[in-house]
Order: structure tokens, then sequence, then C-alpha cells
């Protein structure tokens, strides 16, 4: 899956933003140690919808390594998701125990489980059953309503997995307070006397590379998740700061993205699902708010690369 005990810079897996599209850019730009597909949802694939999610699925050979994450709360539909992931050769299979969205949280799905412990076994269980030689990881947070990391964390310790993502919120609290690395590294202890072979990458408000090298040094989790800060600065795992990318290369990006984007999902997507990707790339330069205004009236692909080429003219 990843490196043995050195450090892993990973995207986290954003549901509508992380997609194969934007993955395939950041190969170019700025590639992470480990990739993350979408999350699926076993259930959704293990029913007539299939065709409405399997596109999560979708990867290329550039973008590895890249793990593929699942969520969903029957044992029985991931054992059936997994045996299909397998002929696409991922690099391992990761089971979202995390996600805080309120639908998911209802169903008894993501950071649901936390408070089910019989059930998050028998789901580990399922999937280690089904994958083969492939590694098990697990998504989640220090705990579901109060801070439970020797019980929660040291649970899935106990399960042997070849990782674990802590996010140092609770399920609770959403992005709405301080991810709290004192508990990460209180799962750093846990697992090196649970389970010394377990890799854990700690996930919560890194901003950027530097930093998240620091936490690596202060907190010592063997790498560091990094979700939201990447819309802000699509270079980010190059170490390249905002300031630092031309208003040219950040136009020869985006025609990149939305070249890909017609590719992979032009038929199947509406345009505006590609918006929130002008607004990170035509950002950082003097005259960035006045084109992104012009940008978003764009509807399609085609009207995006005229306003290009005429801010190009106007700028040469």
């Amino acid at each position: 899956m990843l490196k043995e005990k050195g450090c892993v810079f990973a995207l986290a897996p954003m549901e509508g933003v992380t997609d194969t599209v934007f993955r395939q850019v950041l190969c170019d730009i700025g590639k992470p140690d480990l990739f993350f597909t979408e999350f699926l949802n076993v259930e959704g694939f293990c029913s007539k919808g299939r065709e409405r999610v399997v596109h999560r699925l979708d990867f290329e050979n550039v973008e590895k390594p890249v793990v593929v994450q699942l969520w969903g709360n029957v044992p029985e539909y991931y054992a059936q998701t997994i045996e299909y992931v397998k002929e696409l050769n991922p690099d391992g299979i990761d089971i979202n125990m995390g996600c805080s969205v309120r639908d998911v949280l209802s169903s008894g799905r993501g950071s649901a489980l936390i408070n089910d412990r019989v059930l998050a076994k028998e789901i580990i269980d399922a999937v280690r059953d089904s994958v083969g030689k492939l590694p098990v990881s697990v998504k989640t947070r220090i705990g579901f309503d109060k801070v439970d990391t020797e019980g929660w964390i040291g649970f899935l310790l106990e399960q042997k997995l070849d990782m674990i993502t802590v996010h140092g919120r609770l399920s609770k609290e959403a992005y709405s307070s301080p991810s709290r690395w004192d508990e990460i590294a209180r799962s750093v202890r846990l697992r090196d006397s649970i389970s010394p072979d377990t890799l854990i990458l700690g996930n919560g408000d890194v901003k950027d590379i530097n930093q998240a090298s620091e936490y690596v040094k202060k907190y010592g989790v063997d790498g560091v998740m990094i979700g939201r800060a990447i819309l802000n600065n699509p270079w980010l795992f190059s170490g390249r700061k905002p300031e630092d990318i031309s208003k040219e290369e950040r136009f020869e990006v985006l025609k990149k993205h939305l070249e890909i984007f017609e590719k992979e999902r032009g038929d199947m997507d509406i345009f505006n699902s590609q918006k929130k990707y002008i607004k990170a790339y035509i950002s950082n330069f003097d005259t960035a708010a006045d084109m992104r205004i012009q940008l978003m009236t764009a509807d399609s692909t085609s009207q995006v690369m005229q306003l290009l080429a005429s801010f190009n003219k106007m700028t040469s």
C-alpha cells in the first residue's frame, strides 16, 4: 500500500472532489505518496443503482498507489463489492468509519460504527476474508460524542489492520473545532504497544507539506493525510506555494483538467460540477477574482477554453 514505516503524505478521499480527473491532474503538478478514491457505498454498488456509483472506482495506472475506500454497514455487501474491486488491481481497501454526514450516520454507517464494535469487527473480518493479499485499512475519528481514543482506536488496533487514519475530531464535531493532535499522538503510543506493524496516519487541519513534516516529527505518526487544503493549493504536494504559481501555468492546468474531464466524465456529469476547480486553479494573482467571475458564467468546457484564450491575449 505504501512505504514501510516511512513518512507518507496522502490525499484524503473527498466526495465530489478527489475523483480520477482531479487525481490525474495532481499526478502532473504535485502527486501525494498515496491516493484514495471517493468513497463508494457497498449497498448502492450491490443494488440496481450500481451504474450511478461505479464511476467512483475509476482510476488510471498513473494514479497508483491508490486505495479504494468503501462504506456501508452490511458485511456481505463489502465482500461482494471487493470481488469486483480486486479485478481493478488497487493497492488496498480502506473502510470508512469516520464520515460524519447526517444521512450516513442516521443509517448506522460511517462514524456511527464507532458505537457498534460488533458490527465494525464483522465488517473488518468480511473485508479481510475477501481481499486476498491486499492491505486493509480504516479511516476514523477519535470518538463519536466523547473522546475514546484508548477504547476505540485500541479496539481497531487489536484487529491488526495494515493502517489506520485517525482524524482528530469527534463525529459530532464535523469540522467545528480544532483537530486534537495530542489524541492522534496517543493513538501512536497505543499502536506501539498493541500492533507495532500498523501504520498510523494523522488527519485534520494540516495546511501544507511543511506543516505535515513538522507533525510527523512532533506527533510520531507515520504520515499525514491532507484534505480540504488541496482546494486552496492544488500544487500542495509539490511543496510549491500558491504565490509561486504563475497565471499562465494556472491557465494551462485548468485546460488540462477540463480536457481530462471531457475524456473521463464529459458524457456522465454536468459541467457545473467542475466549477469548484476553477476557483482552486484561478487564484493568487491580481486579476484572479475578476477572471473567476467570468469563468463561473460558463456552462461548457468550450466556453471556458474561449475565455482562457481571451485572457491570454489580454495579458500577452
